[in-house]
């Protein structure tokens, strides 16, 4: 019996973790769809590397970082359990190369090719473990601190924070530190508009993304007696909520709808094991709310170009569903209960510091000693032809 509930543990952990994977594919079309089509073949090989590069550096160092597990032992221990500690790593995995491609959408079009595989590594395989061992491994006993303090730990489910807001606030460091793409802004300051170069591309991303987003929570649960359609329907019910917010706010614009979903799954992860679904769906459309202001804002005002959105989508809405597990997560309104609301804040800033902290460290030492911005030459031809030396589409 117990053999069998390893090997439907591991087929479980396993199909979440291909589910994810997938989620890289939605990454990179939703770049592609968003950037200029001379930086196309730029957006899908990044994705590709990043996520091979994450994969190394997650491997041989920050798994251990995390969860003090190595895998340098003969494969019969490795095996053991029908090989649920390798699966388990795949699936964490998946999460950790989350961060390079969340990063890769906010600094497209500009920046080079080998420093930002190496601002993968050291980001993977040092910075985001921190913080992963932190928030769901109890390093320095900052959970248990939180739950004697205010009667709960740090609750994030799927990774609001520790995925997603660490991606977004590391991607917004890494756009500051860059600059804005040439002739984005105006001397005078105005904005100088590049429209999606494909919204079906873009679409496509956004659907991939959706998809494997229940994977992404409902297999968070790793291990299959722990599964809860709870949090299946409270990702639905997010995803729609952050959808028809994005719509309603962004006056139809197809790249804010397609974006909303995202918004709504980003903020849910953190409570969608604790919520009531009518939580969710609030929870999810106000980040569909805050993500429409916050790009509006970012571009117009802050003059920060974020390609596609990343601190916004990621970022924010990150932050927010943190502090939304923390609300509708309470009996009060419905949710499990369990939940410290001061907890959340705490975690949630904790997280964000963590980020903006590594993220800076890591660009801004690349910065000084090779530099991460193509040449004026380089930016103008476009990424796909200065370092790929292949167009998107080639002429007949």
């Amino acid at each position: 019996m117990e053999a069998l509930v390893s090997a439907n543990d591991v087929l479980f952990v396993l199909l979440g973790a291909i589910m994810v994977l997938a989620m890289h594919a939605g990454f990179a079309f939703l770049e592609v769809g968003t950037v200029r089509q001379k930086n196309q073949v730029n957006a899908l090989v990044k994705i590709m590397v990043d996520f091979c590069v994450s994969t190394i550096a997650y491997f041989f160092i920050g798994y251990s970082i995390a969860y003090g597990i190595n895998f340098f032992s003969g494969a019969d221990v490795l095996a053991a359990k029908s090989g649920y500690e390798l699966v388990k790593f795949f699936f964490l995995l998946t999460f950790a190369a989350a961060i390079p491609a969340i990063v890769s959408g906010g600094i497209a079009e500009r920046a080079k090719f080998n420093p930002q595989m190496a601002a993968t590594f050291l980001i993977v395989g040092l910075v985001y473990p921190f913080f992963e061992g932190i928030a769901w491994n109890n390093h320095f006993g900052f959970q248990d601190w939180l739950k004697a303090s205010f009667g709960a730990g740090f609750h994030d489910f799927a990774g609001s924070i520790v995925v997603h807001a660490m991606g977004g606030w590391i991607a917004l460091a890494a756009v500051i530190l860059l600059g804005a793409r040439s002739g984005r802004y105006t001397k005078e300051g105005r904005l100088h508009a590049y429209p999606p170069s494909n919204i079906p591309f873009l679409a496509l991303g956004a659907w991939i993304l959706t998809v494997g987003w229940f994977g992404f929570n409902v297999m968070s649960a790793q291990a299959i007696q722990n599964i809860s359609g709870l949090v299946a329907v409270n990702s639905l019910m997010a995803l729609a909520g952050g959808t028809l917010a994005a719509l309603i706010l962004g006056k139809n614009d197809p790249g804010f709808v397609h974006n909303g979903p995202l918004a709504g799954l980003v903020a849910v992860c953190a409570g969608s094991d604790v919520m009531h679904p009518l939580g969710a769906l609030v929870t999810g459309g106000v980040a569909g709310a805050i993500f429409v202001w916050a790009f509006t804002m970012t571009q117009n005002r802050l003059k920060i170009d974020d390609v596609l959105g990343v601190w916004p989508l990621h970022g924010l809405c990150g932050a927010w569903g943190g502090i939304a597990a923390g609300i509708f997560g309470s009996a009060s309104l419905g949710g499990m209960g369990g939940v410290s609301l001061v907890s959340q804040l705490l975690g949630t800033v904790a997280g964000i510091s963590i980020a903006v902290v590594g993220g800076g460290l890591v660009y801004g030492l690349l910065k000084a000693l090779v530099g991460i911005r193509l040449d004026a030459e380089s930016e103008f031809d476009g990424a796909d032809l200065s370092i790929h030396k292949i167009p998107s589409v080639s002429a007949d």
